[in-house]
């Protein structure tokens, strides 16, 4: 009986203790110094012996102590898994004392990481530090323990609604992989950091992601340097900072509302006023450090100068719609002498790993490093398209896919329009440390014989010009092209591209004769901070492109998207010459544009109805002669420039507030209905949120 009490007694006792057991509690990180210390010690030990070594190796930068200031910063910080610290996050007024932090840290040891059941975790802390340190007592210099998110805790799950919580607010967009909006402006700003001699930057493939630029444009410095010293919410959303914003410890996320208001005066106009009244709705953010997204959605109405009226009708989509406004989408009719046109832009940005980026939207996208582009530009409205960056060794590959609309009435059928599909790759290859090459395919194809996609060309490595032959010769249209560039200094580059189409040795090579001799080049420079003048930027370009070059005698395989060229805004027949200036200085900025062309346009009247090539959308059949020269038809020489100022509201959202002035005169040999003499004076003040680019230079 005695020997059955006393395993009662065990067995409760065991029962007891296994009900009440909580397992080992958490332990603090630790440092070499503090391995034989106490349990109840370990907090203590380090905190101290992480505060003697950060004060004893920081040193004040030397503006920070000429500026004679005084204050406090504070850090987030991480010791990992691994025992390695990490700085999360600066709060400094300067940026050379966020530098200093972080250089401190480097200096650390790898200690034991903190652990949890005998586990090893990341444990966070946050340590507030005063300038000058002599204004810091021992005492005074606390090191407080963040609550660790490896730390479970039903406490915890029962109040995680509760604990979701904005974190400190970081630039994460900066080393994000979201586009940096196609904006020539800016651009420029960071166009000579990433072509600096000896760089391994591919500077054709854009839009650029930001986490690609980051390593050579510190974009959170940069804005940092433009923002204004104020306290108030409203002051910080209108000079510095996004208007809604969130962060979490592994996602962010950011709201924006944008601006296009511009009204003007066109001075040959019978019109009173032009304008232009855009809102939009600007969202983007990230989950994890691998998935990004982006949305803008634009509620736009305007009325332009009349020669920019008289084009967008001329390209109006053949079932509805009152014009077509270059570069952003169908219009309908607004109060009898304006245009009402929504339109929608965004994407999913997805890097598996350092090599790879898969992005799936609708958008644009450009090849080149000029203002203009022969093989892929932004000028067209948006598409949908899937893009694959491949980036390795001296190497960048992009391969897109795209579906596109042909809007035009002979070819729309049931009142919707015709899809068309693209793919093109591009090759870009660093041979030295100043040269670049470039090799850029293309095929657009039809949805003859209910084709679809056609599965041939989704092969990323491939050379569409022999699927094109083995599918039918008239199957699609395959243009090829190369690219160069050449670094002779951090300060100057040049750079070019060569476009052919339809290739075919005997025509390209046999002389300027041939109608079928369908090719264009580029030649350009540009010179950063020109004669040694900071933010200075000059660029000079040439273009030309032959009679015929991106039509095809199939209908739809034209090398456009709703009746605007993909690739440079003029089609072809022309030659053009561009010069541009752009100087920035803090928050202010000015540029000018000027462009000389000859181009050659069709006379569309009664006794001439001839394709003189000029019209991409015209099949090649309607040429009035076998022979070409760029120019023929009715030559039209044209002038056009553009001069504007600016201020920088808002360097985050790339806000400006700016003026401008256009001039452009057109000279026709023979004027028709529609080509004929004109000039046009355009005075232009407003508002504008700059995430793509404006092109009125037709």
């Amino acid at each position: 009986m005695k020997k059955f009490h006393l395993l009662l007694f065990l067995l409760f006792s065991f029962v007891s203790n296994s009900q009440t057991f909580v397992g080992d509690h958490e332990r603090f990180p630790v440092f070499e110094e503090c391995q034989r210390i106490d349990f109840d010690r370990e907090e203590s030990c380090f905190i101290n012996t992480f505060k003697k070594k950060v004060i004893q190796e920081f040193q004040v930068p030397e503006v920070v102590l000429q500026d004679k200031f005084k204050g406090e910063l504070v850090v987030l910080f991480e010791v990992d898994r691994e025992g390695n610290f990490g700085v999360i996050y600066v709060d400094a007024p300067y940026q050379e004392l966020k530098e200093e932090v972080k250089r401190v840290f480097t200096t650390l040891p790898k200690i034991d990481p903190a652990t949890y059941n005998s586990r090893a975790i990341n444990m966070h802390f946050r340590m507030p530090l005063r300038v000058p340190l002599d204004q810091n007592s021992w005492e005074e210099v606390t090191v407080e323990r963040l609550e660790s998110s490896d730390k479970p805790s039903l406490q915890k799950a029962v109040n995680e609604y509760d604990s979701i919580k904005t974190l400190q607010i970081t630039n994460r967009r900066a080393s994000s992989e979201i586009n940096i909006p196609l904006s020539h402006e800016l651009y420029s700003r960071f166009d000579d950091e990433v072509n600096r001699v000896g760089t391994n930057f591919h500077s054709a493939s854009k839009p650029f992601v930001y986490s690609e630029v980051q390593p050579y444009y510190d974009f959170e410095a940069e804005n940092e340097k433009l923002f204004k010293q104020t306290d108030s919410w409203l002051g910080r959303k209108l000079w510095n900072e996004h208007l809604f914003r969130f962060q979490g410890e592994d996602y962010w996320f950011t709201v924006d509302f944008g601006l296009d208001v511009q009204v003007g005066k066109d001075f040959e106009s019978d019109l009173d006023v032009t304008y232009n009244n855009t809102r939009a709705a600007i969202f983007q953010g990230g989950l994890g450090e691998k998935f990004n997204f982006y949305s803008v959605v634009y509620e736009n109405q305007g009325r332009f100068a009349d020669y920019y009226n008289r084009y967008a009708e001329s390209i109006k989509p053949g079932t509805e719609g009152a014009a077509i406004i270059p570069g952003r989408g169908i219009a309908k009719g607004f109060m009898g002498q304006a245009y009402d046109y929504p339109v929608a832009e965004g994407y999913l940005s997805f890097s598996p790993s350092k090599f790879f980026n898969l992005q799936f939207g609708h958008g644009k996208n450009f090849i080149g490093d000029g203002y203009r582009s022969l093989l892929l530009s932004d000028n067209a409205s948006p598409y949908p398209f899937f893009k694959l960056n491949t980036t390795f060794w001296k190497i960048k590959y992009t391969n897109t896919w795209m579906s596109l609309r042909d809007v035009r009435p002979e070819v729309t059928g049931e009142d919707s329009y015709r899809t068309k599909f693209m793919a093109n790759h591009y090759l870009s290859y660093n041979v030295t440390k100043r040269l670049n090459i470039g090799f850029f395919e293309s095929v657009m194809w039809e949805n003859d014989n209910n084709r679809g996609f056609d599965l041939n060309y989704l092969n990323p490595i491939i050379f569409y010009r022999a699927i094109e032959f083995s599918t039918g010769a008239q199957a699609g249209n395959a243009i090829i092209g190369l690219t160069g560039k050449f670094k002779w200094s951090d300060q100057f580059l040049t750079y070019g591209q060569w476009l052919i189409d339809e290739f075919s040795s005997v025509d390209v090579f046999g002389g300027e004769g041939s109608w079928k001799n369908k090719h264009g080049f580029q030649v350009g420079a540009k010179y950063f901070n020109a004669f040694n003048v900071p933010e200075l930027y000059l660029q000079l370009e040439y273009n030309q492109v032959r009679p015929y070059t991106y039509s095809h005698n199939t209908i739809t395989l034209n090398y456009g998207h709703t009746n605007q060229s993909m690739a440079h805004f003029w089609g072809a027949n022309f030659k053009e010459v561009v010069g541009i200036a752009r100087y920035k200085k803090g928050r202010m900025y000015g540029s000018f544009k000027g462009i000389y062309g000859k181009r050659g346009f069709d006379y569309n009247t009664p006794g001439d109805m001839a394709n003189y090539g000029g019209n991409i959308y015209r099949v090649e059949e309607d040429r009035p002669f076998e022979s070409a020269e760029i120019g023929q038809g009715n030559t039209v020489n044209s002038f056009f420039a553009e001069t504007e100022l600016g201020y920088i509201v808002n360097p985050v959202t790339n806000l400006k507030f700016f003026g401008s002035f256009i001039y452009r005169n057109f000279d026709a040999k023979t004027n028709t209905p529609a080509v004929f003499d004109n000039s046009t004076y355009w005075l232009n003040i407003g508002l504008r949120t700059d995430i793509f680019n404006w092109y009125y230079d037709y």
